[in-house]
């Protein structure tokens, strides 16, 4: 099989395309021939050695996979031929990935293999976990959402305005804020504008925003403290602007804020019947049409290192896939 390798950690995140030998399933674990592989910013780190995990070298990046399964090994509930989706701890930018049969998920018949990615991969399920058990968010609400044209930022938007929210954005550039407005956000603000709080605080009379998800970071971290009403709740859902921030516990103080940090891989991992809970209940949403994920891009394997590239310059929109072309093969 063709595969991204690892071989050396560089400043640069250096991968080479290589030939390796297919895998082959032992016991509880699957093989999957990869149809979409998701692009997420934990692999911009992982391949610089900036992660919080580091896999042993060499290693194959890539952290959450779909497309149909061509071997099963001993003891396994998925046979060949289901349609699954999966998040591993690495392996997914590949023709074939090696998938622990605990970890994957069928995905439902009318679901094309790419959107259940999307949908029961890392970044819906973040977003669900996120506002529904970490800010337990109330219907009426407003929740802002920065980065919003973003994989998480999207299902963010999609998945508050679902819950009954009011939806305020905030993103980068013109076009991004366009997505965002088209995604359904009521306000849609640049936070490259250094009066980005003021607006949402205009936008909200004065009182800022019930519940803020930030996969930013850094300065935007910071400020959003002040763009946060009487016992709002701050999400800290990950670090794209490149800093953790150091936040003001005088600002907490006067707001009565509460900080929730959201690490949805460790909790998937420590509960998994939440997993299932958390997947059942955005299929149910997405059958009722109040979920459509935005796929930015598809692109072929062979260009893993610019679906990177796009995702750590903050070029993209949406969710990125790889989707590796399928070869005349004889399967493991």
């Amino acid at each position: 099989m063709r595969c991204w390798v690892v071989e050396a950690i560089t400043d640069e995140g250096r991968m080479v395309l290589a030939e390796c030998p297919d895998p082959v399933p032992g016991p509880g674990e699957l093989v999957v021939r990869v149809e979409a592989a998701g692009v997420n910013f934990a692999d911009t780190l992982m391949v610089r050695g900036r992660y919080q995990r580091k896999p042993a070298l060499p290693f194959v990046p890539g952290i959450e996979v779909s497309g149909e399964v061509v071997a099963a090994g001993p003891g396994c509930a998925r046979v060949p031929g289901d349609r699954v989706c999966a998040s591993v701890p690495t392996g997914g930018f590949a023709e074939l990935a090696l998938v622990p049969d605990a970890a994957a998920t069928v995905i439902p018949a009318g679901v094309p293999s790419d959107a259940g990615l999307v949908l029961l991969g890392v970044n819906y399920p973040t977003a669900w976990y996120a506002l529904h058990r970490r800010a337990a968010i109330r219907p009426g609400e407003t929740v802002l959402v920065h980065a919003a044209a973003g994989g998480v930022g999207s299902a963010s938007v999609q998945i508050a305005l679902a819950a009954g929210c009011r939806v305020i954005a905030t993103a980068g550039s013109p076009a991004k804020l366009d997505v965002c407005r088209r995604l359904g956000a009521e306000v849609a603000v640049s936070y490259a504008d250094p009066g980005w709080v003021e607006a949402i605080r205009a936008a909200t009379g004065g009182a800022g925003a019930d519940v803020i998800v930030d996969p930013v970071g850094g300065r935007v971290g910071v400020d959003s403290l002040r763009a946060l009403t009487w016992h709002g709740r701050l999400l800290v859902v990950g670090f794209a602007g490149g800093a953790a921030p150091e936040l003001p516990a005088n600002r907490l103080l006067l707001k009565e804020g509460t900080v929730l940090g959201v690490f949805w891989g460790e909790v998937k991992n420590r509960d998994p019947g939440l997993l299932r809970e958390v997947q059942d209940a955005i299929l149910a949403l997405h059958a009722e049409a109040r979920l459509d994920p935005l796929i930015g891009a598809r692109l072929p394997l062979e260009d893993a290192p610019a679906a990177l590239a796009q995702l750590a310059g903050r070029q993209s929109v949406g969710k990125l896939l790889l989707t590796p072309r399928r070869r005349d093969r004889r399967t493991p």
